[in-house]
């Protein structure tokens, strides 16, 4: 026989628990709703869809009210939020290709970071380059400042070529590398310079990998549109054959169904590979490192066509920038 007064903590537990429910769920709930749409989000929605990962914690924590407030619909509801947590956190399309074809492999390491309006440390920029023996690295929010202090630094000794579009603010963006290069152009119609360039592998056999520097405007006020046309303009970047590298900061996310979109493939194009996520490590945070109160969010790729693979992926922090470091070793496949 229940005794009087634990009948009634119980009744009381069980009372909290269905209406702590309510704002816990609720978040959740909107989010995963925007999360699972097929269509173009306002810009609030992009911005909320980009943290889904962190919304397993309250998605947990609604699963143990439901339980504790012993309401069936709170349960059932809680339990498919808990759901799409879990496969989104771990989708089954992630996955590392097999090589389109037999040949020989070209091993690389590439870098790219966002040095915001130009201020990140130079000199951390190269002791990372030096110490993890980078040989291609892509730099966004390249000012002419920065520029020279790269260059003080020592980083034209380390990557003697190099595809630099400098400008004040955020525009301007750069390639250096220790391969032979040729510059193929910029990306058209975008809002920051996007290089374009074609480095020599120094095989033998002619092949080439082609690179191209990505910076996407954000998403924010009226840059939602430019943002959408930007991660278009780069899912064409591909034209169909030979390695491909994408290399910067696209502002988004996997759970950007825009980044997804990239990925797989439009217009004929082959499906691309996301290093950090065929690895296990698309959830390591590159954005914000400092300054903004938000969690921790995946906003630098390197974007890889089927003939890369990656491995050794990391997150390396560079003070004076908000953005974190992503360098990678990388296989390319030849003929």
């Amino acid at each position: 026989m229940t005794a009087p007064g634990r009948s009634a903590a119980a009744t009381r537990l069980a009372a909290a628990g269905r209406w702590l429910f309510f704002p816990v769920v609720l978040p959740v709930a909107v989010v995963s709703a925007l999360r699972g749409l097929p269509a173009d989000l306002p810009v609030l929605g992009v911005q909320l869809v980009a943290f889904t990962p962190w919304l397993a914690v309250p998605a947990a924590a609604a699963l143990l009210l439901s339980f504790l407030g012993r309401r069936r619909w709170q349960q059932v509801l809680a339990a498919a939020l808990a759901a799409c947590q879990a496969f989104w956190l771990f989708p089954l399309d992630i996955r590392e290709p097999a090589a389109e074809a037999a040949g020989k492999q070209i091993t690389l390491v590439a870098m790219s970071i966002n040095a915001e309006l130009g201020g990140a440390d130079a000199e951390g920029i190269v002791r990372l380059v030096r110490d993890r023996h980078v040989d291609l690295l892509a730099v966004e929010e390249y000012t002419p400042e920065l520029s020279r202090r790269l260059a003080a630094a020592g980083l034209d000794g380390l990557l003697p070529h190099r595809d630099a579009h400098p400008r004040a603010g955020a525009g301007g963006t750069a390639i250096y590398t220790s391969f032979s290069m040729k510059e193929t152009g910029v990306l058209p119609g975008t809002q920051f310079t996007m290089p374009v360039a074609r480095l020599d592998l120094g095989d033998g056999t002619g092949t080439g990998l082609r690179v191209v520097a990505v910076h996407t405007l954000a998403p924010v006020g009226d840059g939602l549109r430019q943002w959408r046309r930007d991660l278009a303009t780069v899912s064409r970047a591909d034209n169909g054959s030979g390695p491909l590298l994408l290399a910067g900061d696209f502002n988004a996310t996997y759970d950007h169904r825009e980044f997804r979109g990239l990925l797989a493939g439009t217009g004929g194009n082959r499906a691309l590979m996301d290093v950090a996520a065929s690895l296990g490590d698309r959830l390591v945070p590159t954005w914000p490192m400092r300054d903004y109160r938000l969690p921790g969010i995946a906003l630098d790729h390197l974007v890889a066509s089927p003939d890369i693979k990656g491995s050794e992926y990391t997150v390396q922090r560079v003070d004076g920038t908000d953005h974190a470091a992503v360098i990678a070793t990388l296989h390319v496949q030849v003929p």
